[in-house]
């Protein structure tokens, strides 16, 4: 498939021009652009102070507790600036209508930055004060999103406009505790991370077998993913279950028990869509494990539940289905939306592994407390080295123009 054909750009139907003329920046064209370069500059910019934090004491000039302002900002900095960027350049391609750039968009990456030094500041600026400067970017984006989806009458995908909402929330949660109003910072946190993993469940669920399906076809592969049906829609609804039942109580061993129903529901409906046949395609196998750490995040997460205690295998989550999936999606959009092929090189095939030993590491850590630290350390180091390599290859295409229109 050509970079073309992937981005999914042109017209939509009856003609409507996809993209509104922008002469200005190339970061500005598209909404996957300053998103993705945000989340790529914040996944090892937060994990070095969290390094430092762990390492050395140091205490950033933050309303939050150390360990509560490196869970807000991976979640609500990195993770959700990527979930944007996506967002922004999928929500056009669902509902036909022409996606946000130029000064509405800078407009929007500004209030994500605003958020950023708000709550990095937070202790100097004032815990109220920080919350209202980084809870006005989600609200913004669910605002634009929602109209989208609505003026499109795109009902299929209101599932994600109500995970916005949840994300929303999930923040505000956090943000509640450093105002002394209440003590939800942790409610939030499971919130936050819960939304995320439905979202990869959701959206994973999507476009993993889409894309596998469409590569095979072109490889006359003698089997295709199965297609969306029952199993699928059992799976997801088993998951909502668990993932409701552990934000609420996280503790509770029949939660552990649902968590283990679904991560194996999960499992099951990845080993349908032929994983095994992409080996050839980095671009494709990536997806495949990033979706299989969910399946094992929530599994691991559930036998913490069982054994009745909390937080020891979150970065299977976290770590590991999240930041695979996030660097996924960002390089193969990145390459199909700026006219590039989709195929992955040897650099690319790097960030995957990169951020494959970082995910192992620190879900290794946990089982070997007198290796604790160094692991920790060096999972944050493969980590920081993932989204550095990332900046170093990709970051010139976020910030340049799209191969299709470069001077030949």
């Amino acid at each position: 498939m050509s970079g073309r054909d992937a981005a999914g750009q042109g017209s939509a139907a009856g003609g409507i021009p996809r993209l509104r003329p922008w002469a200005g920046a190339p970061l500005l064209s598209y909404g996957f652009r300053p998103f993705f370069l945000g989340a790529a500059v914040t996944a090892p910019v937060a994990l070095l102070v969290w390094l430092g934090v762990v390492a050395h004491g140091l205490a950033p000039p933050t309303a939050f507790a150390p360990a509560a302002w490196h869970a807000h900002e991976m979640l609500f900095g990195f993770a959700m600036a990527a979930v944007a960027g996506f967002l922004l350049t999928a929500v056009p391609n669902w509902t036909g209508r022409m996606p946000l750039n130029g000064w509405p968009l800078a407009g929007l990456a500004g209030l994500w930055l605003a958020g950023r030094l708000a709550v990095a500041f937070g202790e100097r600026l004032g815990a109220a004060a920080a919350a209202t400067v980084d809870l006005a970017f989600p609200l913004v984006l669910l605002t634009v999103v929602v109209r989208e989806v609505a003026t499109g009458r795109n009902w299929r995908n209101l599932p994600v406009c109500a995970a916005l909402a949840s994300l929303l929330l999930a923040n505000l949660l956090m943000h509640l505790e450093p105002m002394g109003v209440a003590v939800t910072g942790a409610l939030g946190h499971r919130l936050g991370i819960a939304t995320l993993a439905l979202l990869v469940a959701l959206i994973g669920g999507r476009i993993v077998p889409s894309f596998t399906g469409n590569w095979l076809k072109r490889q006359a592969a003698p089997a295709l993913p199965a297609p969306f049906g029952p199993v699928d829609k059992a799976a997801l609804a088993l998951t909502v279950l668990a993932l409701l039942g552990w934000v609420a109580r996280p503790e509770a061993r029949p939660v552990g028990a649902l968590l283990l129903a679904a991560a194996v529901a999960q499992g099951g409906r990845l080993a349908r869509w032929q994983g095994h046949r992409t080996l050839a395609e980095p671009l494709l196998w990536v997806l495949h494990l990033g979706y299989g750490w969910l399946a094992l995040g929530v599994a691991l997460i559930g036998v913490d539940a069982l054994a009745g205690s909390f937080g020891a295998h979150l970065h299977a989550l976290t770590v590991g289905c999240f930041g695979t999936m996030i660097l996924a999606v960002m390089t193969r959009a990145t390459l199909g939306h700026t006219g590039r092929e989709l195929t992955a090189g040897p650099a690319t095939t790097a960030i995957y592994l990169l951020v494959t030993v970082a995910a192992l590491l620190r879900v290794a850590a946990h089982a070997a407390p007198g290796a604790y630290l160094v692991l920790v350390a060096f999972s944050g180091l493969t980590w920081i080295g993932a989204f550095a390599l990332f900046l170093i290859v990709y970051g010139p295409m976020l910030t340049g123009r799209s191969a299709r229109s470069a001077p030949r």
